[in-house]
């Protein structure tokens, strides 16, 4: 069947709404396309925080359990001194007492400058750091057991940690049994040991 011009002409106004339709439905498909993407980003994005959100609220009750367990133990130590800031009065102290209690002989001291301490018998510290101080320690004494008094009650008394480097006992009287005079004398180094309180992010160390 041949169409005629006139049947164009009669055809011309359907045939433009039609193409004006097709173009709207292909405008209307594309924007619902980018809209159904923008929304599953959104979703998507929306989901992550939410996920995000749950760990950091599960992650929330886990650090405080565990700061439930581990605040009192951590407190003892922070009075103790093993955590923070060195108390060496109180070693001093101790020191003292000791001496005057246990009707010692003469005792001197002296305590070298703090450093950062590396044991060999810790391979892994887990990234915490710990510190030393040397304490030389000269005691004369009647007998073995007056040192062994001494870093006994030493340790009873402190609870910071030390550890006994070394200790040099020599015979300084050949009258052994004299209750009136020294008949040894020791010198010792005593690490004391401390660690830092960790800094927050971004503070000074």
């Amino acid at each position: 069947m041949k169409l005629t011009q006139q049947d164009w002409l009669k055809l011309r106004n359907p045939l433009v709404f039609l193409v004006l339709v097709l173009i709207a439905i292909s405008a209307l498909t594309i924007y619902t396309q980018q809209q159904k993407s923008v929304a599953e980003q959104a979703l998507q994005t929306q989901t992550n925080q939410l996920n995000q959100a749950r760990q950091r609220y599960l992650a929330s009750g886990q650090e405080k359990d565990t700061i439930s367990q581990y605040l009192p133990k951590y407190q003892t130590l922070l009075q103790q001194g093993f955590v923070g800031e060195e108390h060496r009065i109180e070693w001093v102290d101790a020191l003292r007492k000791i001496h005057g209690r246990e009707k010692l002989f003469n005792i001197n001291y002296s305590i070298g400058a703090q450093e950062e301490y590396q044991p060999s018998f810790i391979s892994n510290a887990g990234g915490i750091k710990l510190y030393r101080s040397v304490m030389k320690l000269e005691l004369s004494m009647l007998h073995e057991g007056d040192l062994l008094t001494l870093i006994d009650d030493l340790r009873q008394q402190q609870g910071a940690p030390f550890m006994v480097r070394q200790c040099e006992i020599t015979r300084q009287n050949a009258l052994v049994g004299n209750s009136f005079a020294p008949n040894m004398h020791a010198d010792c180094e005593l690490d004391w040991v401390t660690i830092h309180e960790p800094q927050n992010a971004g503070g000074a160390p």
